[in-house]
């Protein structure tokens, strides 16, 4: 009977746990699969989630005020069966770019599903969404009135950061001790 060598052994070990430890490290690595998109039908059944919607842009529509909407009902279709459409501000129009070149085309758009004017819609806010990226984040305004990052106010009026009739100490007068009144 022939023994193997113990080159040949511990190559067989070595391979052998970098067979079982293979699948761990690419878990770890942090690559997702991205789920599937839904279409633009079955979008408004998804309020207040972040999907990827699949849809076919059938017409680009501006307003007079500057708010534009992405179409994706087909024109067969009535304006009142038509449960959803892709909605872009006027004052994200930089980080948007223009949608014109989306006509006539299919697109994949990652965003918040919401309701807006008794249909379900999706904000569109930075160009990203249509590669799968996060939608532009929009700070809440009536957190930030009256803040101004140079003064020394609080940002945010929090009753417990507020002294309370007179002021706070670390230590109250009656808690203090004299050096004198230490024994040693």
């Amino acid at each position: 009977m022939r023994m193997a060598s113990p080159r040949r052994t511990s190559l067989g070990l070595a391979s052998f746990a970098v067979a079982l430890l293979l699948p761990h490290v690419a878990l770890a690595s942090g690559h997702k699969t991205a789920p599937p998109c839904v279409s633009a039908t079955e979008a408004s059944q998804h309020p207040n989630t972040e999907v990827c919607v699949s849809a076919h842009i059938y017409e680009v529509v501006e307003l007079s005020d500057g708010s534009r909407f992405l179409d994706v009902c087909p024109q067969a279709l009535a304006d009142n069966d038509c449960r959803f459409f892709i909605l872009s501000l006027p004052e994200d129009r930089e980080t948007v770019g223009p949608l014109r070149q989306y006509k006539d085309m299919d697109v994949r758009i990652r965003g918040v599903i919401r309701p807006m004017h008794g249909r379900m819609g999706m904000l569109l806010s930075h160009v990203r969404q249509f590669s799968g990226g996060q939608p532009r984040f929009k700070p809440n305004p009536l957190l930030l009135k009256g803040f101004n990052a140079q003064s020394e106010r609080m940002p945010v009026h929090d009753p417990n950061l507020a002294p309370s009739g007179r002021g706070r100490t670390f230590m109250n007068n009656q808690d203090k001790i004299t050096l004198s009144d230490k024994k040693p």
